[in-house]
């Protein structure tokens, strides 16, 4: 798909793209993030806007084509890195605070998307962010649809599901790794001691 294109889905582009990752920002709990993880960044769109709210950032994606578009987009961040990265089968050393799967999920039969879920919750740390952002119509390269990455996502040990966002178009979702203690991390308003 990136022969003859540098962004074939026009992720820069479309208003459709913007407003997502936008929602995606705002759903983010907290203000700011140590260290995300973005598998299957592609071309670097979301995330050059995730470099905004975090400290440090590494982006992956398999396709050289996108790897060096996402490189280009972000090289006046220092603290992004991106690199080719093939998951589940490859996976970054540490751990990070936040996880970003956005439009990944579906690509995966059971087996790899079990993979993938259970290396993000053992590289999530304590409190840490999972968000998840997923089309919601049928394509024939994906095998659910957001709707059905949703439920899945609840069943997952080791995650506390937090909100959901449904839009006709796509479906956001937020889980957390529990605190130490086993309770999930506070509220944005519990955080700055609204309530």
């Amino acid at each position: 798909m990136y022969t003859g294109t540098a962004d074939p889905w026009d992720l820069a582009g479309r208003w459709y793209e913007r407003r997502k990752y936008a929602l995606t920002l705002a759903a983010l709990p907290r203000r700011r993030y140590r260290r995300a993880f973005e598998p299957g960044c592609s071309v670097g769109v979301l995330t050059r806007l995730l470099a905004d709210r975090c400290d440090a950032v590494l982006a992956t994606d398999r396709v050289p084509a996108a790897v060096a578009e996402a490189a280009a987009r972000t090289r006046d961040l220092p603290h992004v890195e991106v690199r080719a990265l093939t998951v589940p089968e490859e996976w970054p050393e540490g751990t990070f605070d936040l996880v970003v799967l956005s439009e990944l999920l579906y690509y995966f039969d059971g087996a790899a998307f079990t993979e993938i879920l259970t290396r993000t919750v053992g590289s999530l740390e304590p409190g840490g962010t999972l968000v998840t952002v997923h089309w919601n119509h049928p394509v024939p390269e994906h095998r659910l649809t957001g709707t059905q990455v949703a439920p899945l996502l609840r069943e997952v040990p080791g995650l506390v599901a937090g909100p959901e966002f449904h839009d006709p178009d796509f479906v956001l979702t937020l889980h957390h790794r529990p605190l130490a203690d086993g309770s999930a991390p506070p509220s944005p308003a519990r955080a700055e001691g609204l309530v």
